[in-house]
């Protein structure tokens, strides 16, 4: 695996390379061009010097009688090579003694005769080094009678540049090595939390989520580090919440089974109890039955939910046969129950394009815990009220109960989670209806005061596709 510290130090070293080289090119090249300068500076000058001097007092001779007679006038004021040079390109006179073969041609000597300074910078066969030439017109009243040329080995200068790039060479190897070393300290400095992070994170996953990363710098991947701790606190709240949501249902199923075996048993006695016992019992397996079978259904649904595999069926309904149908099938309930069942709605109220059967489901499932939750005593009253305002239909449902505490309000909606009242019971009741007002895009909240009662508002959309 190529690991991220490898990629880092790879990274890093690349771009410490590319800039020391980059730098070390530029500065290289500014030093050739400094000395070559210099030279080119100090011949220029020399040059000039000497053919001003024989334009004002040997042009009245030919170049010629002049190379014979004042020939040490030119070379008295440099140490470099003097050539004086006919118009030809023929080699007159030479401060060393070497007589070209062939007459000069080179660029610098072309260009002195356009009446300009010349440069050439070449080889030539009596000097192993390079050699700067610096040519210049002689003129005799005003005109152009020969060149005189300047010529320096570039020997020591360039000695002077190499000895100068090997600094900077030795100097950049240094850099890269100090900075190479910074650079394994940087990406340690990144990779540590990192490992330390994926360490922790791969014993997480293998089950042990009381594990908890240290954060060692307040940056990014210290974020990462309090998210990763925040998750496993999350999955644990969670894990619990299972837990007594298991433990839960599972006594909550035992009640009514234990309920129909207990009769069963009794009603498979050798010796038939009496006739009116045999009802009750035959009543109560009913009763006990039916609840069970509701929890199951709910259970069902609730499954189906967390799977994603509940659909709804949405068509245009009226919101008042819903309301009047829930009138109707919990009026004998509430009745025997002793509770003043409320319900009141707008004539305004437009038709909604709903799943009807889902939004039943709703309410009576929130009626049910008003209904539980009512006060034991007194005026017991549950309200089912809907509004029109705005761009949604309002339904509320008020109980006059014993209400919800402000540290249980805001979890009463999670899944899994049961209230702390023995009235309670598994705690999906309402995560369910959440789940299907938001597939209905509508919003669904509660408001709630202890011992002064609960307020579920229902806010369904009133144009919907």
């Amino acid at each position: 695996m190529n690991s991220i510290k490898k990629r880092l130090l790879k990274n890093f070293m690349l771009i410490i390379l590319t800039s020391v080289m980059a730098i070390e090119f530029i500065l290289i090249n500014f030093v050739i061009r400094y000395y070559y300068s210099n030279t080119e500076e100090v011949l220029t000058n020399q040059i000039m010097i000497s053919a001003n001097f024989y334009s004002r007092y040997f042009s009245n001779n030919s170049l010629e009688e002049n190379v014979m007679d004042n020939v040490d006038v030119f070379w008295k004021q440099t140490q470099a090579q003097v050539q004086i040079i006919n118009k030809d390109g023929k080699v007159l006179m030479d401060s060393i003694g070497i007589k070209p073969k062939e007459n000069i041609e080179t660029s610098d000597f072309k260009k002195a005769l356009k009446g300009q300074k010349g440069k050439w910078i070449g080889n030539v066969e009596y000097d192993d080094s390079k050699v700067m030439a610096i040519a210049y017109p002689l003129k005799s009243d005003g005109n152009i009678v020969g060149v005189l040329r300047y010529i320096s080995s570039l020997k020591e200068v360039d000695k002077a540049i190499y000895k100068v790039a090997l600094l900077f060479l030795v100097i950049g190897i240094l850099v890269i090595a100090v900075v190479g070393i910074f650079s394994i300290f940087l990406a340690n400095s990144i990779i540590k939390p990192i490992e330390q992070l994926t360490d922790t994170a791969e014993k997480m996953a293998n089950g042990d989520l009381k594990v908890r990363n240290n954060k060692i710098v307040d940056d990014e991947i210290g974020k990462l580090s309090d998210t990763l701790n925040y998750m496993a606190e999350e999955i644990l709240k969670k894990e619990q919440l299972k837990n007594e949501f298991i433990s839960s249902v599972s006594h909550e199923l035992r009640t009514p089974l234990t309920a129909i075996k207990g009769w069963a048993i009794t009603l498979n006695t050798e010796e038939l109890p009496e006739e009116f016992l045999i009802r009750d019992g035959l009543k109560i397996i009913e009763n006990e039955s039916e609840r069970l079978s509701s929890m199951v259904e709910e259970l069902l649904d609730f499954s189906k939910l967390i799977s994603g595999k509940v659909t709804i069926k949405k068509e245009k309904v009226n919101l008042h046969s819903i309301v009047d149908y829930i009138e109707k099938y919990l009026g004998p309930r509430a009745e025997r129950e002793k509770i003043n069942l409320i319900v009141d709605y707008d004539d305004n109220i437009p038709e909604l394009y709903i799943d009807s059967n889902r939004i039943k489901q709703v309410f009576l499932n929130i009626l049910d815990n008003a209904f539980k939750f009512v006060a034991d005593e007194g005026d017991r009253k549950v309200l089912l009220k809907a509004k029109l305002e705005d761009k949604y239909v309002v339904i509320a449902i008020q109980d006059n109960g014993c209400g919800i505490s402000k540290d249980e309000l805001p979890k009463v909606k999670e899944k899994f989670y049961k209230g702390k009242s023995s009235k309670s019971q598994n705690g999906i009741g309402l995560s369910i209806c959440d789940e299907i007002i938001k597939m209905h895009n509508g919003i669904f909240y509660i408001e709630s005061e202890v011992n002064v009662g609960t307020t579920v508002y229902i806010k369904l959309p009133k144009e919907q596709k």
